[in-house]
């Protein structure tokens, strides 16, 4: 299950007239500590932002999933519940979740919240939609570096040893 971290970020940003204004903007992280997300954030906004900034805090999120569509980027913060039966005492619990989706409007939002959990195996209600005032969200990527990593020189392929197991028996 991923973490998402709420980062804050304080900066100065060059308006339509060309003046300098200091803007407070939020981003989502998925990291596995505050650490890594402070680190992430750096990473990713270093190259974007010009000049200084200053990440003023870091908070664990209470968003448990994200659905990202490429046709926007204006983010929608919406409440999932759903009742669950307790599995030891049988009784019904309320459950209440928030997911991020990306839309156009609060409509859009919530009619593609519905088309991305239709697979939920409980029914669920959408009892509020509103515009987040996240800008953008970092989703946790393995590089293909990590995936495959370069073969360090002292070491090579069975394939190239010269060695043949079969012509050992």
């Amino acid at each position: 299950m991923r973490t998402w971290f709420l980062c804050k970020v304080k900066y100065a940003k060059e308006n339509e007239q060309g003046l300098l204004k200091n803007v407070s903007e939020q981003y989502l992280v998925d990291a596995v500590s505050f650490t890594e997300a402070e680190a992430r954030i750096y990473d990713m906004l270093g190259s974007v932002i010009r000049g200084d900034f200053q990440v003023t805090s870091i908070g664990k999120s209470n968003i448990v999933d994200v659905f990202f569509y490429e046709d926007v980027d204006v983010w929608h913060k919406c409440k999932i519940t759903y009742i669950v039966a307790d599995a030891d005492s049988g009784k019904e619990k309320k459950v209440t979740q928030y997911m991020l989706v990306t839309a156009h409007h609060v409509k859009e939002a919530y009619e593609r919240i519905y088309e991305s959990l239709n697979n939920m195996l409980v029914s669920f209600n959408v009892p509020e939609v509103t515009e987040s005032p996240i800008v953008e969200v970092f989703p946790y990527e393995k590089d293909d570096e990590e995936l495959n990593p370069a073969i360090p020189d002292n070491l090579k392929p069975v394939a190239d040893s010269g060695s043949n197991e079969d012509e050992n028996e």
